[in-house]
């Protein structure tokens, strides 16, 4: 794209979303003889904390180049989505920071991971901590079960957990996994929440200590996984990675089990099932289900 087509693109963008928004949309009072559809230029730049002459001349196309600052502020003004978000820096010639999002986990994704049963998978956030999960994955992972303030984390988990540190080929794993968390941390500098985590994995794990200066970085970790579950034996997974692009900062990552893998699973979610019904049964009528199949005493 030449820059004169660039600007005049940028220009058709900033007006089309300005003209889509109503003052309610921005809580701005709806004003008199609004003859135009949408906010005022003048509206825009209010929200943006810019000159109204300045951003007037940005929808006309003119030779100006918006700071990163400005364009994060344009786009909170108006309102727009982290895809607009991504465009309108794209589109000024910016290279767009990390948006940083809540990590929320819609409806339709958290059905999505019940539907993928028995797959285990589960909604990791930028800092590697566990969203959302389904019941395979509760089953194998045990994920729900912690007292730690980081107990929720892949990382911390991977570094710190017996259980974890006995799967097979664990200094693979974990190594592989370090580059790639290394790889999310440069991408949100100034994260405080990354900052404590990885000093309390310094104090806590010789590993990660000695590991973390060597500045590995990858970038994915799919492919053939396997595990020793204490209870199911040996598990086998293809795993892989997939990003949600409503949500940039999170991920969805499904283990997909081989044929043997899956009959255990199956069985053990079927019993797992068995048993939180029983145990309802006993706390609405204690001695029901211990007496379940037993013949009924004679009446008198």
């Amino acid at each position: 794209m030449q820059e004169s087509e660039r600007r005049r693109t940028l220009a058709n963008f900033l007006r089309q979303r300005r003209e889509r928004l109503t003052p309610a949309d921005v809580g701005l009072p709806p004003g008199l003889r609004r003859r135009t559809p949408g906010l005022r230029r003048e509206e825009v730049a209010q929200l943006a904390n810019v000159g109204a002459s300045w951003y007037a001349w940005l929808e006309q196309g003119r030779d100006i180049h918006p700071s990163a600052q400005v364009l994060e502020s344009l786009a909170q003004a108006l309102k727009l989505t982290p895809n607009e978000r991504r465009h309108l820096f794209v589109l000024a010639g910016q290279s767009p920071p990390p948006h940083v999002s809540q990590e929320s986990v819609s409806p339709a994704l958290r059905q999505m991971l019940d539907e993928l049963d028995p797959a285990p998978a589960c909604v990791i956030g930028r800092r590697y901590d566990y969203l959302a999960w389904n019941k395979a994955a509760e089953a194998i992972y045990d994920i729900a079960a912690t007292s730690s303030p980081y107990g929720r984390n892949m990382v911390w988990r991977l570094f710190t957990n017996p259980a974890q540190r006995e799967r097979p080929h664990w200094e693979q794993l974990a190594r592989a996994t370090l580059a790639e968390f290394r790889a999310a941390y440069a991408r949100y500098p100034g994260d405080r929440y990354f900052e404590e985590l990885i000093e309390a994995l310094k104090e806590i794990s010789p590993e990660f200590r000695r590991w973390w200066p060597h500045h590995d970085v990858r970038s994915t970790l799919d492919g053939h996984k396997t595990m020793e579950h204490p209870t199911l034996g040996r598990l086998e997974f293809e795993h892989i990675n997939l990003q949600v692009l409503s949500e940039p900062d999170i991920r969805i990552a499904v283990y997909m089990p081989d044929a043997a893998t899956r009959a255990k699973v199956e069985q053990f979610l079927e019993a797992s099932s068995e048993r939180l019904v029983m145990k309802v049964i006993d706390q609405v009528s204690p001695g029901m289900s211990s007496s379940r199949g037993m013949s009924r005493s004679p009446e008198a």
